[in-house]
């Protein structure tokens, strides 16, 4: 059974026109027809009329921005099409990795939910990374997508060999705490659990122009499955 939602406590910024809340993982953004709840459901009970500016994918958590009124929704699509909104992710990845400001120039190409990386029928795609936190078998990233293609931030990842922990559509692997905690013994009555029940894909903070030339920057705290993951990389995994 889902976790009730109240839309007021997941809100982290509010004005005259816009909404950014940090997410929860496991709803969609918009509406979904295996799903009755969804984040534009709860938006338009809270501010009638609401507007989901973008879109997360259902197991990615963190900033989405939420428009009150159609002319923010057209000000902040504009910037959306200009790639004027600066969006950045964290991820936990597979594996030790060096980016630095790397980026990445790999056309995508999507269809029925899934994308790959195609030079010869792709859209173009672009992704900066650059290393947070390195542990022992895996690597917090900060992740920054310069266009906007389906799944793009996670078949970058994996196409470089680091894909999202937890992702197992694109290469990665579940995580279990016995993968990073010597001589762990969970319980021989049931197997164990996965550390965290998605990837590791947040949407950390988001940068835009308000409809008066201001700038907003907002950062979404990690939720709780996540800031365990990390919590358990420090004191095991490094």
């Amino acid at each position: 059974m889902k976790k009730r939602i109240n839309f007021k406590e997941i809100i982290i910024y509010e004005d005259n026109d816009y909404i950014i809340i940090n997410k929860p993982a496991f709803i969609s953004s918009l509406e979904d027809r295996n799903d009755h709840l969804n984040i534009l459901k709860l938006a338009r009970s809270y501010w009638p009329g609401a507007r989901v500016c973008h879109r997360l994918d259902k197991d990615t958590t963190g900033c989405l921005v939420i428009a009150k009124n159609n002319e923010a929704y057209k000000n902040m699509a504009m910037q959306l099409q200009n790639r004027e909104v600066i969006k950045t992710y964290h991820a936990v990845v597979d594996g030790l990795h060096n980016f630095d400001q790397d980026k990445i120039q790999a056309p995508l190409i999507s269809g029925a939910g899934n994308a790959r990386v195609d030079y010869k029928k792709g859209k173009k795609a672009e992704t900066e990374f650059r290393v947070i936190k390195k542990y022992r078998a895996h690597t917090l990233v900060a992740c920054v997508p310069l266009s906007g293609r389906l799944h793009q931030i996670r078949v970058h990842l994996a196409f470089l060999k680091a894909p999202v922990s937890g992702d197992v559509k694109y290469g990665g692997k579940p995580f279990y705490l016995s993968s990073i905690k010597k001589n762990y013994r969970f319980s021989t009555r049931k197997d164990e659990r996965q550390l965290i029940q998605r990837y590791a894909l947040h949407a950390f903070a988001i940068t835009f122009t308000d409809m008066h030339g201001k700038k907003i920057s907002c950062e979404a705290p990690y939720p709780d499955d996540y800031r365990i993951l990390l919590s358990k990389l420090d004191k095991f995994g490094r």
